[in-house]
């Protein structure tokens, strides 16, 4: 007689008897099966599981990470298949069809699969996450639901028609509030949120629809089946419906907002909708609600961070954080304001658009359309008797006017401006016309930053015998020493990053830099200055977070556009 599997595990010393004795009594109570149980109760994991079964069974166990799957492959299993019965197809040889699945007690799938599809069928063990990976990776996102719609309704009803009849419009309105179209968009908005996009990109070319997700500040083509180029318009209007837009309008660009619920978590949906020449673009911000981040979150050094609550203690001011856009500005603004958020005091700000909503704070969306632009807001907020004010940005003349005006008069004030580095804060705001005097009376700082990618900490690999050129020398920077890269695995893509931090150069006033403000000197000698005062740059911020083992060469290069 056969040993049972958890003998098995026992005898080759996997797990003990006295786990084994837990689980069968689980096991009896649940009535789910043995290995269920086991791993369940986390005293073997899935993997470990599936190899003994395996070999039990006189089956291969298969790492489906590691594995490419022939295309032909894929195209003889409908992606309803493989989704419903959560296998995925490996190899054909003749008319022998291999699939991995996770559970070899379960045949039904394979006696179903035999009769649908005419293969003689073999099976594989794999680990049923990897399955599912593999499932998303080479059918594409929501490949089983698009199957689903185009088989219930013939393409025709879907395809956009030059123009749009008031009848089209009908369709598309019902279409876009079919359980499966509204399904469809919320496994493209899933499958984001699980890879950490921050946006979604929809595009429309003549003959394809692409779908890309950018992931630490990087776009990506995702996976997609071809036919849901032919659902594009429902979807289009699937996402209009949920952020309160005009489906009938199609001429003119739309922006609106709408909160999805995936799991326990709620986010916040910006959609922004363009007209192009073969149909509407849309791009989805995605933004969590809750933003709760700390300063040593941001990515700062402790010398940085303590400059900055230096900073966040002053009465009254400016702070202007300077950099492209994409750099993380709002998220470091959003990060000051959460530690200035007490009982004590009163926080405004002007914003375009809100990004994220923030307790006890006043939020203002700027609307030009009805003439609310920064430097109307500001005008009348001052009259709530505020403690501490943000300006999304200054961008013009007036609103910088108004808000050195406002710094000038007693208020705590954060903004942003657009500059490569801290020292060409200064000479933009003398460029649009604002006295030098009022700038070095008002300005308490300018902190240029820009993001970084972070290696992924699975695949982070150290990198020796090869000497870094930064390009100048730096204090307390040797380009002999080892540095890390991230090799690539499944937990980040491939790409070898995950997440991103923040590399930082602060300028804060002093009566040399004030001097040469009031000079009108350029930014190229304001830089030199604060140098010789021991300002780090960008660079010199980046070249530290490479030596810790933080980033990359490649990207401090890509993000202060260092010449090797």
């Amino acid at each position: 007689m056969p040993l049972r599997i958890g003998d098995i595990l026992v005898e080759k010393k996997i797990i003990t008897q006295e786990e084994l004795d837990l689980a069968v009594k689980e096991h009896q109570n649940t009535k789910e099966f043995l290995g269920q149980a086991l791993v369940r109760l986390n005293i073997i994991t899935e993997e470990k599981l599936l190899k003994v079964l395996a070999e039990q069974q006189g089956v291969k166990f298969l790492n489906l990470k590691e594995m490419k799957i022939a295309d032909k492959v894929i195209e003889s299993v409908p992606a309803k298949f493989a989704w419903h019965y959560k296998i995925m197809p490996i190899r054909i040889d003749g008319n022998v069809l291999t699939v991995a699945i996770s559970n070899p007690f379960d045949m039904w799938p394979i006696d179903d699969l035999e009769t649908n599809l005419g293969y003689r069928v073999e099976i594989a063990l794999a680990v049923a996450s990897d399955i599912t990976d593999a499932i998303r990776k080479y059918y594409g996102v929501g490949a089983d639901t698009i199957e689903r719609i185009l088989a219930e309704a013939p393409k025709t009803e879907v395809k956009e028609e030059e123009g749009g009849s008031q009848e089209k419009v009908q369709d598309l309105e019902t279409g876009a509030e079919d359980a499966s179209v509204v399904k469809l968009v919320n496994q493209i908005l899933q499958q984001a949120i699980s890879d950490r996009a921050t946006d979604i990109h929809l595009e429309h070319y003549r003959d394809e629809l692409l779908l890309r997700y950018r992931v630490d500040g990087v776009l990506y083509d995702t996976q997609v089946s071809e036919n849901i180029k032919y659902l594009y318009p429902a979807i289009v209007s699937r996402i209009k419906v949920m952020a309160n837009l005009n489906i009938v309008e199609r001429r003119i660009p739309q922006d609106g907002r709408a909160k999805a619920k995936i799991g326990d978590k709620e986010y916040e949906l910006r959609i922004s909708i363009i007209p192009t020449l073969y149909g509407e673009n849309i791009v989805i911000r995605i933004l969590s609600t809750l933003m709760l981040l700390s300063i040593k979150d941001l990515g700062m050094e402790e010398k940085e961070i303590r400059v900055v609550e230096g900073l966040l203690a002053k009465p009254h001011g400016i702070i202007f954080v300077t950099g492209p856009t994409g750099s993380g500005k709002t998220t470091t603004l959003y990060t000051c304001l959460s530690k200035l958020n007490t009982r004590e005091r009163k926080i405004i700000t002007i914003e375009d658009p809100v990004e994220y909503e923030l307790r006890g704070v006043s939020q203002i969306q700027v609307n030009p359309k009805i003439d609310l632009t920064f430097a109307a807001a500001l005008r009348s907020i001052l009259r709530h008797d505020p403690d501490v004010i943000m300006v999304g940005e200054v961008r013009d003349t007036e609103t910088a006017q108004i808000t050195i005006q406002t710094a000038l008069t007693g208020h705590l004030v954060f903004s942003t401006i657009h500059t490569n580095t801290a020292a060409g804060g200064a000479t933009r705001l003398v460029d649009m016309g604002i006295d030098p005097f009022l700038i070095t009376s008002s300005v308490e700082a300018f902190i240029a930053q820009r993001l970084v990618r972070v290696i992924c900490p699975e695949c982070k690999t150290q990198v020796t015998g090869e000497t870094l050129d930064i390009g100048e020398t730096l204090p307390g920077i040797d380009p002999g020493r080892p540095f890390y890269r991230g090799k690539g695995c499944p937990s980040c893509n491939n790409t070898g990053y995950k997440g991103r931090a923040g590399i930082y150069e602060i300028l804060v006033m002093n009566e040399a830099i004030r001097e040469l403000i009031l000079k009108k000197a350029s930014s190229d000698v304001i830089e030199r200055r604060s140098r010789e005062m021991g300002v780090k740059s960008l660079a010199h911020s980046g070249w530290e977070k490479v030596f810790a083992g933080v980033t990359t060469p490649e990207e401090v290069r890509r993000v202060t556009q260092i010449e090797e």
